[in-house]
C-alpha cells in the first residue's frame, strides 16, 4: 500500500469518519489509474465497474446530444468521487466522465466496495446525503437553464466554481475555457465571451492571468 493513500482516503468527505483500520482495508482494495487530458474515463451507458476517487487533476461530468453538443453537469476536483450511482442501483452510467487535465484516480471495484460497505452501515446514510446534494444541484441547474438568462447563468456558474484564496478573495481557478463555461451554462461561446466582458466592465469580476476574481460586493454575482 502506498504510504500516502491513507491520508488521501481520510481527506475524502465520504470516508472522513471511518476508523483507520477500516481505511487500511479499503486502501488494500484500491488500484490507481492515470489518464491524459481529454481522455474518457467512463462513457454514458457503460456498466458499473467501481467507485472512482480523484487523487489529482480534474474531470468533467458531461451529457452529449446526438449532434455532439455538450452540457457540463459538474466539474470534480481531488478528493471528490464519482461512479456511486451506477454502483448502487445497477443501472448503466448516466453521463460521460472526461479528464480536463492529466488525472489520477483510485478505483475500488464494484463487488469489493459493496462487500466493504456491508460492514459500514453508517456509510449508506453518507452516500444518500451525497446523492441528495447532487440531485439538488441538478435541480438548480435545470431551473437555471429554464428560468435565467445567459448573464444570470454565467454569474451563477462563476459563483459556484469560485473558491477562497489565501487573501480571502473568491477566485475561479479552474483554468476554464470560455467553451467549457459555455457548456456549463448551455450557451454559445460568443455569448459567454460577451457576458464575461460585461461583468468585467461593470466591476463584478476581474481577471488575474487565467484566474477570475469575483468582487464580493457585486450583488449580481
Amino acid at each position: 500500500m502506498h504510504p500516502d493513500l491513507l491520508p488521501t482516503l481520510a481527506a475524502v468527505p465520504l470516508f472522513s469518519n471511518i476508523p483507520e483500520q477500516e481505511l487500511v482495508k479499503l486502501a488494500a482494495l484500491a488500484r490507481q489509474e492515470d489518464y491524459l487530458k481529454n481522455a474518457e474515463i467512463m462513457a454514458e451507458g457503460d456498466r458499473s465497474s467501481g467507485l472512482y476517487i480523484l487523487l489529482s487533476g480534474k474531470v468533467k461530468v458531461v451529457l452529449r446530444s446526438e449532434e455532439g453538443k455538450e452540457i457540463i453537469l459538474a466539474i470534480l476536483n481531488p478528493t471528490e468521487f464519482f461512479g456511486e450511482m451506477a454502483l448502487l442501483d445497477e443501472a448503466p452510467r448516466s453521463a460521460d466522465i472526461v479528464a480536463m487535465a492529466a488525472t489520477s484516480v483510485l478505483v475500488i471495484a464494484k463487488q469489493e466496495f459493496k462487500s466493504w460497505l456491508q460492514r459500514q452501515p453508517d456509510m449508506a446514510l453518507v452516500i444518500i446525503k451525497t446523492l441528495a446534494q447532487r440531485l439538488r444541484e441538478a435541480d438548480q441547474k435545470i431551473g437555471d437553464l429554464a428560468l435565467m438568462d445567459v448573464y444570470g447563468r454565467v454569474a451563477r456558474a462563476l459563483k459556484g466554481l469560485a473558491k477562497p484564496d489565501e487573501q480571502g478573495r473568491m477566485v475561479v481557478r479552474e483554468n476554464l475555457s470560455q467553451q467549457s463555461l459555455a457548456d456549463i451554462v448551455g450557451a454559445s461561446r460568443e455569448m459567454v465571451s460577451r457576458t464575461l466582458k460585461d461583468l468585467s466592465q461593470v466591476g463584478h469580476i476581474w481577471f488575474d492571468g487565467k484566474d477570475i476574481i469575483i468582487n464580493d460586493r457585486a450583488e449580481r454575482i
